[in-house]
């Protein structure tokens, strides 16, 4: 039978008219600040008041999601506002309805997690009027370009121990194919003042990974009777929860992302505020590496200027120096060309050996004139082509190639004999699982036949992917 969870604060929180509410969300995305995007997202914490409050910063931690990331499931992860209970109720309905339309639960992992331990269970008085996952929901909606599955979960226990029993059946699922979302507000109804110290030291608690830390920092708030303040992180079980996942996980960091508060917004009372907080969990063998608006856009201008440039008689070598830090940083990449969006050429260099503006200056150029599955680039073609970048993280070795999750990673096929890679967006575009993946890149990017990768290292890694406007 379908049950669907129907909006509960929709008219409230965010508006109920699916054209006025695109547009609202329209300008808070809009109106965002410049973020430095991660090369892997592995989950964010997000508030969850009325849009015209908390939507700002909900939508910088959203942004950055890839739009085409394509996770297989989204954990949306509260503390109940309304009701106290055991351990967590994991909703066992098919879907949650928002003005935008149906997001579907994965009713199958949701119904395991029931399974697996007592502390989950489905209760539908606590999700019945709960905003806490709704408001979130709009959100990514819009800003998603794919269907998206939630696995959508309340807690209702403040005890810190069942929290922590909660965390380690969860943590299987704390993979890179999925995304866990956590939502909270910070304090609660201090001066201005208060709540930007305040919330500062909850912020760095969380970012310190560490679950006994924020502990003590919310006890100490408690502590100091700061006037006004009820609590300084209405969802501290789910963020605690999340700790005690991460903890153990030597490759996670928690980094800011943007923190506002109700004053800040133009109806906001600065003697009554309430914090909201954006931050992000990322891959921290990753997190030195990453790229603003602005570093995009110079790499994409540097990468058509080699190409113009070529025309001139200029040698790359003989190209500006780009003194952005983001870009001087070691790193591959590899640079693709589209005409009419047929591909017409891609070179790249997967080793760390060369700054990143020199590695997509010599790559745009090879790619438009010495890839030789193409005719070089005429003059007289370049306005009408267009430059893709995929800026590489550092490849792994996989221990197994069940860590492989095709469209979300490039595989290197290495052995003595010969070697080859494939970009993430090969295997989205051609629709390939694992092991067409594999056996195609073994076959004609290595030379060492459909089975040659069963006696091959395998390499993965991701890619940030930049483009230019057709």
């Amino acid at each position: 039978m379908k049950i669907i969870r129907e909006p509960a604060v929709s008219g409230l929180f965010y508006d109920e008219d699916p054209l006025k509410l695109r547009a609202q969300i329209a300008l808070l995305f809009d109106d965002l600040p410049e973020i430095s995007h991660p090369i892997e997202l592995r989950g964010l914490i997000l508030p969850h008041a009325g849009y015209i409050y908390s939507g700002r910063v909900a939508a910088a931690g959203i942004s950055l999601i890839e739009p085409n990331s394509g996770f297989k499931r989204i954990f949306l992860i509260g503390s109940s506002h309304r009701m106290g209970f055991d351990g967590a109720s994991i909703y066992l309905g098919t879907a949650f309805r928002t003005p935008l339309g149906e997001v579907k639960v994965d009713t199958s992992t949701a119904e395991q997690l029931a399974l697996s331990s007592p502390f989950f269970a489905f209760n539908p008085m606590a999700h019945e009027k709960e905003h806490a996952l709704e408001v979130q929901l709009p959100l990514l909606q819009y800003h998603l370009n794919q269907p998206f599955n939630i696995i959508p979960i309340l807690i209702g226990t403040r005890d810190p121990a069942t929290c922590k029993e909660m965390a380690q059946v969860l943590k299987p699922w704390f993979t890179p194919e999925n995304l866990f979302i956590i939502s909270t507000d910070f304090s609660h109804y201090p001066t201005y003042d208060d709540a930007v110290a305040t919330d500062r030291e909850t912020a760095n608690a969380i970012l310190k990974n560490d679950p006994d830390s924020l502990l003590k920092t919310l006890e100490l708030h408690k502590s100091k009777h700061i006037e006004g303040l009820t609590t300084s992180l209405c969802g501290w079980s789910a963020v605690l929860t999340m700790l005690y996942i991460t903890t153990e996980c030597n490759n996670i960091a928690f980094e800011n992302v943007l923190y506002e508060n109700s004053g800040d917004t133009p109806i906001g009372d600065k003697s009554s505020v309430v914090g909201y907080h954006a931050i992000m969990a990322v891959n921290k063998h990753a997190a030195d590496f990453s790229l603003s608006v602005a570093n995009r856009k110079e790499l994409l201008v540097r990468a058509r200027a080699s190409i113009t440039s070529y025309f001139d008689g200029t040698a790359t070598d003989d190209l500006p120096v780009s003194e952005t830090p983001s870009l001087q940083k070691p790193a591959g990449a590899f640079v693709s060309l589209y005409k009419a969006g047929k591909l017409a050429g891609c070179i790249g260099h997967i080793g760390e050996d060369e700054p990143l503006w020199r590695v997509v200056d010599r790559c745009a150029r090879a790619a438009a004139f010495d890839d030789n599955r193409f005719r070089p680039l005429q003059k007289e073609k370049l306005p009408d082509a267009t430059i893709e970048i995929s800026v590489l993280t550092p490849p792994v070795k996989v221990n197994s190639v069940e860590e492989i999750i095709p469209g979300k990673h490039g595989i290197i096929v290495k052995s003595e004999h010969g070697h080859g890679t494939f970009l993430p967006q090969v295997a989205e575009r051609m629709n390939w699982d694992r092991l067409e993946m594999l056996r195609r890149c073994a076959r004609d990017k290595a030379g060492i036949g459909v089975d040659g990768w069963k006696n091959a290292d395998i390499y993965i890694y991701e890619a940030i992917v930049i483009k230019e406007e057709s």
